[in-house]
């Protein structure tokens, strides 16, 4: 490889699509230079992964993009639930369910919500922000191989269109560059898990009179169940433009050039129950759905995220959620070492937490697409009790020296849902006045640990304050309390207490990505010493 560098920066990001320009949004927002190199001449064009939830829409929240998202999303705002019919003229109409968040009852748990945003729709807000951050993005820019050494990584990147080839140093890389990943090719990383599962053609067509056929149902999906015509209708904008996944069966010897435009729209027809329906073919594209985790999460200085770290099912849309978490995880530990306010061992910490946290995720998956009988996945739905919705989505939890006295117990994925603050876990969302204004106790986590003392944990206050100065650290210490004596107050009479399981005088330390990393219920005989043992095995650092 060419001792010559054409361009240096903290870190390169292997895949520009929606885990990669996510991971660009957060090192900008924590203040990390990077460059993205993307194969693709733009960003997605296909409405695919639709699907964000809760915990994603928080860390969007954070990051300041979420309304944005929601602008780009609004045409879909008021579509929830998933139906199954045999057609949709037919009599056999079922809701798998009706509501995402049925009664509101989410708004106790997040001040953030579930946001139906197709890929091609959230792509161009997450390149457009990462760009105002400064973040570099080069499109048509494709990996041809890196080697990396103990301090950093060399790659040589290729234009595609022109062929010139340029030489990329950066102290780490994160390969967002999909199932086939060849940098986790390169690395000899296996994988683990069922394989495919199943897979189809989705096929992007208008169709004007059938907004009438479907009237007044705002689904996020109908799955059509007519032997002649099965697969899943998505609609794009209620109106003319939808997408319909079809089943195929390659290992049955069926091509994608079987799905001609004729065959498309006698499907889309069977599917739909209108014999005459006017159908305009306007794309397609395979996909396949697998249950796959790489056996590690990386090597050395290489990093794994999204596709290129885990497949999984789209029922349920985990995996794209699951990457973009990936990206948020790994995004503050770069920041935190790069920095110097954390030490290496930090970054093992990336697999530890996220890899069972996919394992697990990606068996839901797999079982949720039984449970809805997903069109082309011939498996009997499973009888073993499933960990519910919340649990995987907000209740996952995290086992690793990031974390002192894990929560986990060995199991990342929960079967039910607790929102109380527990090492290991996502901290509760709580609406609190600071200075005045109403936050969300989310809001507090992004670019530094936080130290949550209670209304009699001055000392614990006083002990943080002390401790980051030792060890260097951009802790922010916030006071809790009734008054406006206190640097938080919760509104309408909350119960920080509770919900933290602490008593008056006791302290919980979030991580940034607002993860609890450690809490005492009460006080302690030495809180500076405490406290000091405790950030320093967290961040792998210790005082100078």
């Amino acid at each position: 490889m060419t001792s010559q560098v054409d361009d240096r920066v903290p870190v390169l990001i292997v895949g520009g699509s929606l885990v990669g320009l996510s991971a660009s949004l957060f090192l900008g927002r924590l203040g990390i230079e990077h460059l993205v190199v993307e194969r693709h001449a733009r960003t997605s064009h296909h409405p695919r992964g639709r699907g964000n939830n809760v915990r994603t829409m928080e860390l969007y929240r954070t990051a300041g993009v979420e309304q944005q998202i929601r602008q780009a999303a609004a045409v879909l705002a008021e579509n929830h639930g998933i139906l199954q019919a045999g057609t949709l003229t037919g009599a056999d109409q079922e809701w798998l369910f009706r509501e995402i968040d049925p009664g509101g009852a989410l708004s106790r748990l997040s001040p953030s919500g579930w946001c139906l945003c197709s890929q091609n729709d959230l792509e161009p807000v997450l390149l457009r922000c990462a760009q105002e951050l400064g973040g570099q993005v080069r499109f048509g820019t494709e990996l041809d191989s890196f080697e990396q050494d103990g301090a950093g990584v060399t790659a040589l990147v290729r234009d595609r269109e022109s062929g010139q080839l340029r030489t990329v140093r950066a102290d780490y890389l994160i390969a967002a560059d999909g199932p086939r990943s060849p940098v986790r090719e390169k690395l000899g990383i296996g994988r683990t898990g069922q394989g495919d599962l199943f897979h189809n053609v989705s096929i992007t067509f208008t169709a004007k009179r059938l907004a009438d056929v479907v009237g007044e149902r705002r689904f996020i999906v109908c799955y059509l169940t007519n032997p002649e015509g099965a697969g899943a209708l998505l609609p794009v904008d209620n109106q003319q433009h939808w997408v319909f996944h079809a089943p195929w069966h390659p290992d049955r010897g069926e091509e994608l050039a079987d799905f001609t435009d004729e065959r498309c729209v006698e499907l889309i027809r069977a599917a739909t129950g209108v014999p005459d329906l006017e159908v305009e073919v306007t794309g397609r594209a395979p996909w396949h759905a697998a249950e796959r985790v790489a056996e590690r999460y990386g090597e050395g200085r290489v990093f794994l995220a999204g596709d290129s770290a885990h497949e999984m099912s789209p029922t349920g849309a985990f995996g794209s959620n699951t990457g973009i978490q990936d990206a948020h995880n790994l995004a503050w530990k770069l920041a935190a070492v790069l920095r110097g306010w954390a030490g290496p061992g930090l970054l093992e910490t990336y697999d530890a937490e996220r890899r069972p946290v996919a394992s697990a995720t990606s068996a839901r998956a797999s079982a949720r697409s039984a449970e809805h009988r997903h069109p082309g996945y011939e498996v009997s739905p499973g009888t073993g009790r499933q960990a519910g919705m919340m649990a995987v989505v907000l209740g996952y939890r995290y086992d690793s020296t990031a974390v002192v006295d894990s929560a986990a117990d060995g199991s990342p994925v929960p079967q039910d849902f607790r929102p109380i603050a527990e090492p290991g876990g996502r901290a509760p969302h709580l609406w609190v006045r600071r200075g005045g204004a109403r936050v969300s106790t989310l809001d507090l986590y992004e670019a530094a640990p936080v130290l949550l003392s209670g209304p009699e944990g001055g000392a614990w206050h006083a002990a943080g304050q002390r401790v980051a100065e030792r060890l260097g650290v951009p802790l922010a210490c916030y006071r809790v309390g009734p008054d406006a004596q206190h640097d938080l107050v919760p509104e309408d009479g909350a119960d920080w207490e509770r919900l933290h399981g602490v008593a008056a005088d006791g302290a919980v330390l979030v991580r940034p990505d607002g993860f609890v990393a450690w809490r005492t219920r009460g006080s302690a005989a030495e809180p500076e010493l405490l406290l000091a043992e405790v950030l320093g095995r967290v961040l792998d650092v210790r005082a100078g």
